[in-house]
């Protein structure tokens, strides 16, 4: 009698055991180990894909040898200590034994290689499923009683918030490094950014006018940066298509005087447009810039290929750019930040509470003028949990830069 309870022991070891292991195994492992031809692993991913039978199969098995050993148990203990002392010291005794090697431990060896065990118990836990097939029926549909009767809602789908948490998560574990988090996290968040959180502002674009002289347009070429300038007519806000330098280049060899043939049509996109969407648009259309229009026909700016890829793999910069650092912080508690900063990564480098997304503004430039409730002079500032915001420089009416720094307690 005592060694079938030490051997259910063993059993409850092994129900536990594979409880644990198969709710922390990881599926993408596993469908990697079977695509590779590991049986059990394809076994076991099976078993995984019917979990409710699973563990129905798990829980009957465990508090049946749990039960039968207890029972035993007791008979043993009562012919040892007698009626009054045996029932007593058979609980303190399968108390501490299930505890300890029925559950505590098997679990602690199981979590640590769960992958390993899954595939170890598959086998035994597929003829488990068989011979148990009639009390798994009568479960299911109980279950499938209880889910009308108290309108259980169905598995619910992971979110975004949850696999980036699995990100960090893994990052920390060493699995990934900085870039390689940073680009998932881009990556999930991709479909969450509006044209208007990347596009370039109207008032730092360089367009061209149509009836411009060809030596004015060389000119502006040479002035810029930028390959491709926007063409309007009269006024920016009427926008009649974009003009690449290659192509002008190619007017000016020819002794053209006009630039109207080499003028190629602009697309026109809502300031509310998903930057996926319109990445989608850009490929289809084969163009790398469309102008931003705001909800009454005028101009906001302009976005480009380059706008959207920096949102997957952060700023990138060629041999025309100028390299300015989004933040300089001058020792722990004092920082300057550009105006062009997004709201976004101002709130997430400063650690601050509140949620950015309660703003209108999606810079800093203009989170400035919503705090102040004016528009800003040199000079302003305010406090924000905190810290202390300094307008250190305008250019006329728009703010460029501002400083940030930490307020000791006192202050």
């Amino acid at each position: 009698m005592l060694v079938i309870i030490v051997a259910l022991i063993l059993c409850s070891a092994f129900f536990s055991a594979t409880e644990t292991a198969f709710t922390g195994a990881n599926r993408i492992r596993l469908k990697n180990l079977a695509s590779e031809g590991n049986r059990r692993a394809a076994l076991a991913l099976q078993l995984s894909d019917n979990f409710d039978t699973l563990l129905s199969t798990i829980l009957i098995g465990n508090n049946l040898v749990n039960i039968v050993a207890t029972t035993m148990s007791a008979i043993l203990f009562t012919r040892w200590f007698g009626a009054d002392s045996g029932p007593t010291f058979s609980t303190i005794a399968m108390t501490l034994l299930v505890l300890i090697f029925g559950e505590i431990t098997p679990k602690s060896l199981a979590k640590e290689a769960p992958e390993k065990f899954v595939m170890f118990a598959a086998p035994l836990m597929r003829v488990m499923n068989l011979i148990l097939t009639p009390l798994n029926v009568l479960f299911s549909g109980w279950k499938a009683l209880l889910g009308k009767v108290f309108r259980i809602g169905g598995r619910s789908t992971i979110t975004e918030d949850e696999l980036i948490t699995m990100i960090d998560e893994v990052e920390q574990e060493g699995v990934l490094d900085q870039n390689e988090s940073e680009l998932l996290r881009s990556a999930i968040e991709f479909n969450d950014v509006d044209v208007e959180e990347i596009l370039t502002h109207r008032v730092d674009m360089v367009a061209i006018d149509d009836e411009d002289s060809m030596e004015d347009i060389l000119k502006a070429f040479r002035d810029s940066p930028y390959s491709r300038l926007p063409v309007y007519h009269e006024t920016i806000d009427h926008i009649t298509g974009i003009l690449h330098e290659q192509d002008f280049m190619m007017l000016m060899h020819q002794g053209k005087t006009s630039i109207t043939e080499a003028v190629k049509p602009a697309i026109f996109v809502p300031e509310t447009m998903k930057i996926s969407l319109l990445l989608r648009m850009f490929q289809r259309e084969k163009t790398h810039m469309a102008i931003v229009l705001d909800e009454f026909g005028g101009t906001t700016g302009l976005v480009t290929m380059e706008d959207i890829l920096e949102e997957l793999v952060g700023e990138i910069y060629d041999e025309h750019d100028n390299s300015l650092e989004e933040f300089r912080w001058m020792d722990d508690d004092t920082c300057f930040v550009g105006s062009n900063v997004g709201l976004d990564d101002l709130f997430e480098e400063l650690h601050f509470e509140k949620d950015p997304d309660s703003y209108d503004s999606n810079t800093v430039s203009g989170w400035i003028m919503e705090e102040l409730g004016r528009l800003p002079r040199e000079g302003d500032e305010f406090t924000f949990e905190g810290w202390n915001v300094l307008v250190t420089r305008m250019e006329e009416r728009r703010v460029m830069e501002v400083c940030v720094h930490r307020l000791a307690k006192e202050e």
